[in-house]
């Protein structure tokens, strides 16, 4: 019996183009194995591009890479409150109040930044859910960019704001599942210092003690960004 050719190392994967035969392998591998276990696919066929992206944030460790997309699947097929209706106007108030932005500039280790106002989220204007809708959007948008799929993604939450009418709509259930997914580090009120030892200033919005342009600008872009990419996020939902 011939000897099965060793693969590349893992580190190696991650440049990589997607036509590369060794990224089509682990793709098929992957693709092969949801297939084998039946996994739930829809409303997100199992194409290479949709595969790729679970790949290369694992750093094509098929056993991680595979974890992951049940995961995504799992929330996506159990959570409809919060995937049945993907479309930007289902929370277009949300998104002109300036909730939150993504900054134009990765920080230094490649990802990307998001910026979220607790200030900007009128608890009695709109639900625990779509506040987590509008987050679900920004992620699907931005994971479709190699670079993000390659190195993540870092989320600062300005709880500036934050009221006991803002924690009431956010139920056991629903803390349980975001702290699944979310590691967040607390910072006290000198958050300007704090946020300089992870962030370089030019990144940074002017509020933030940055050189960047305003978070309100950075917002606005990125509203009309989901505005006209809402074709693809309708694509996306599980009812359409």
């Amino acid at each position: 019996m011939s000897q099965e050719e060793p693969r590349a190392p893992l580190q190696n994967f991650n440049g990589l183009p997607d036509d590369s035969p060794l990224v089509k392998a682990a793709v098929s591998e992957l693709r092969s194995k949801a297939e084998q276990e039946k996994l739930q696919p829809w409303p997100l066929a199992l194409s290479d591009a949709f595969l790729v992206r679970f790949l290369r944030a694992r750093d094509f460790d098929h056993d991680l890479a595979w974890k992951l997309l049940k995961n995504y699947t799992k929330c996506r097929t159990e959570w409809p409150e919060l995937n049945a209706d993907l479309r930007p106007y289902s929370v277009v108030n949300l998104l002109h109040a300036g909730y939150h932005g993504v900054l134009r500039e990765r920080d230094p280790s490649g990802s990307k930044v998001i910026i979220y106002r607790v200030a900007r989220w009128d608890p009695k204007l709109f639900t625990a859910f779509e506040v987590f809708r509008v987050s679900l959007m920004t992620s699907e948008l931005i994971v479709r960019e190699i670079d993000t799929q390659r190195n993540g993604v870092k989320v600062i939450f300005d709880l500036e704001g934050w009221r006991f009418a803002h924690a009431f709509q956010i139920s056991p259930t629903v803390a349980k599942r975001i702290a699944a997914v979310i590691m967040i580090h607390m910072h006290g009120y000198n958050y300007t210092q704090n946020l300089q030892e992870h962030f370089p200033a030019s990144i940074l919005p002017k509020e933030y003690g940055g050189k960047a342009i305003s978070m309100d600008h950075l917002s606005q872009q990125w509203t009309d960004f989901i505005m006209e990419s809402e074709s693809y996020l309708q694509s996306i939902s599980v009812v359409t």
